[in-house]
C-alpha cells in the first residue's frame, strides 16, 4: 500500500511532465535511473514507478546505499550463507532476493564500490547472484530503480563508477526539477505540509499563511527542496498560535546572535575580519575585491535569496541587483529578468 509520504503534489508544467514520463516508464520491465538534488522526492518517484507497474502487487524493497558501510552493503544486497563470517548462523536473504518479482529501489547508488557495482550489473544482465559465503547461484526477477544526486557520467569518466552499469541503468533517466524551478508548487506543498502538521498537533484546523509569510516562502531559493520546505512549514505551525495565520517563517533555525562561532577562538583578540591591506596597493581594485567578497558572503548567508541578501547588506533589492550586474555576479538569464524588473519600476 502506498505510503502517505510518497504523495507527489504539484501543478507546475515541469513537474507534470515528469509525472507523465514516469507513468510511461512504469509499464516497462526496464531499469530506471532517477536523478535529482537532495529533497526533490526521488523515493516518491520510485514508489510511483512501482505502483503503476504490473508489479504493483509484489514487494517494493528500498535501500539507501549511503546509510550502510560498504563492507556490509554486499551482505545487505545479496544476503549470506551460514558460516560466511563470525556470527552468521543462518541464511540471510538480501534485498535482491526479497524483491523477487517486485521492485528494488537503491538510493544514493553512487556510494557503492566498483566491486559491488559489478555484482549489481550481473543481476541486471542475467538475473542471478550468489550469497556471501555461498557457491549456489540464485536467480531472481527484479526491476531495479536507482537514484542519485551525483553526476554519474562524470564519475564514470573519472573511473569512479562503472560505465557498463551506467549504460544499463540509463535505459531511461528521470531528472527531477528542483523546487526553485516549480514556483507555482511552493504554496501548494506548504499548505499540504501545514495541514498535516496541524493534524499531528490535534488542532481543529489549519488557518493558513499570511500574505507576508507566503511572500517569504515564494522568495526563498529552497536549496533543500521539498524536504526543507516541509521542515520550515512544520516548525512554523508548531510555533504558531492554533487559530492564528502563520506570519513568522524561520528559514534558518541556527540563525541567532548567540550562535557559537567555531573559528572565533582561532582569531586573536581585536583582529579585524577584513583582509589587511598590503601597501602599496591599487585602491580601486582593493575596494572592488572587498565589495565582491562581502556581497558573495551575504548571498551565501541568505542561501542565494537575493531579497534576503539585500536586507543583510541594508540595500534595496534593485541596489543589490545593480551591484550584481556591475561585478558580473549574475547569469545572462538573471540579467534579462533584472532589466524587466527595472522596466516595471
Amino acid at each position: 500500500m502506498r505510503n502517505e509520504a510518497d504523495r507527489l503534489l504539484g501543478e507546475s508544467p515541469v513537474f507534470l511532465q515528469v509525472l507523465e514520463d514516469v507513468s510511461r516508464a512504469a509499464t516497462l520491465n526496464k531499469p530506471v535511473l532517477i536523478v535529482g538534488e537532495r529533497g526533490t522526492g526521488k523515493e516518491g518517484i520510485a514508489s510511483r514507478l512501482h505502483y503503476l507497474s504490473p508489479r504493483w502487487g509484489q514487494e517494493f524493497i528500498k535501500l539507501n546505499c549511503a546509510g550502510i558501510a560498504d563492507s556490509l552493503l554486499e551482505n545487505e544486497l545479496f544476503g549470506h550463507e551460514p558460516g560466511a563470517f563470525t556470527g552468521a548462523t543462518k541464511i540471510h536473504q538480501g534485498r535482491f532476493e526479497r524483491a523477487h518479482n517486485g521492485t528494488l529501489f537503491l538510493d544514493e547508488l553512487a556510494n557503492t564500490s566498483l566491486a559491488t557495482q559489478e555484482k549489481i550489473l550481473r543481476v541486471i544482465e542475467y538475473g542471478e547472484f550468489e550469497r556471501v559465503g555461498g557457491n549456489k547461484t540464485i536467480t531472481c526477477n527484479v526491476r531495479l530503480v536507482a537514484a542519485t544526486n551525483e553526476d554519474l557520467p562524470l564519475l564514470a569518466e573519472q573511473g569512479k563508477f562503472r560505465a557498463d552499469l551506467l549504460d544499463r541503468l540509463a535505459f531511461d533517466v528521470v531528472t527531477l526539477p528542483p523546487l526553485r524551478e516549480r514556483a507555482s508548487d511552493i504554496l501548494i506543498l506548504a499548505e499540504y505540509f501545514g495541514l498535516n502538521m496541524a493534524k499531528e498537533l490535534d488542532r481543529d484546523y489549519f488557518p493558513g499563511f499570511s500574505a507576508k509569510a507566503e511572500a517569504e516562502l515564494q522568495a526563498y531559493a529552497w536549496p533543500g527542496n521539498a524536504r526543507e520546505l516541509k521542515n520550515v512549514v512544520e516548525r512554523a505551525v508548531y510555533k504558531s498560535e492554533p487559530e492564528s495565520l502563520i506570519d513568522g517563517i524561520t528559514l534558518d533555525p541556527f540563525d541567532s546572535p548567540f550562535r557559537p562561532n567555531a573559528h572565533a577562538s582561532e582569531k586573536p583578540a581585536g583582529a579585524s575580519t577584513q583582509r589587511l591591506a598590503q601597501f602599496p596597493l591599487d585602491l580601486k581594485q582593493h575596494l572592488r575585491e572587498q565589495e565582491v567578497e562581502i556581497i558573495t558572503a551575504a548571498l551565501t548567508k541568505a542561501k542565494h535569496n537575493q531579497r534576503h541578501a539585500a536586507k543583510l547588506l541594508q540595500l534595496t533589492y534593485h541596489q543589490l541587483r545593480g551591484y550584481l550586474r556591475k561585478y558580473d555576479l549574475v547569469s545572462s538569464t538573471e540579467l534579462d529578468e533584472f532589466s524587466k524588473d527595472l522596466e516595471e519600476v
